[in-house]
């Protein structure tokens, strides 16, 4: 196995990671916010397919708590809060590229 992703005595840095991205639609919308930059709440809703409101503000939630994203609230009738990747969430798009390139290679059909 490649010394370059083997932490020799310590599995931490890759547990860390699959605590931030893990379950089904943190990395989804990691990916979204990564193609379409600051993105509103219903945008987010209408381009992720099967996600329930109370889901989507659950993970929305625990990104920001981790400071993968940022959220913005504007003080207006009716609300518009809008969400980015933040420095540490941007961080992440090599990985989400490299897991497109992966699927793209390995994708059958």
């Amino acid at each position: 196995m490649s010394e370059k992703i083997c932490f020799v005595g310590s599995k931490e840095p890759f547990e860390y990671t699959l605590s931030i991205i893990s379950g089904k639609w943190k990395l989804k919308i990691i990916y979204l916010l990564a193609c379409m930059g600051t993105v509103r709440y219903g945008v987010l809703k209408k381009n992720i397919d099967g996600i329930t409101h109370k889901m989507l503000s659950s993970q929305l939630k625990e990104l920001e708590s981790e400071k993968i994203i940022s959220r913005k609230e504007y003080p207006q009738v009716p609300p518009k809060v809008e969400y980015a990747l933040t420095e540490k969430g941007q961080s992440l798009v090599p990985l989400v590229i490299s897991m497109c390139d992966w699927g793209e290679m390995h994708r059958t059909g």
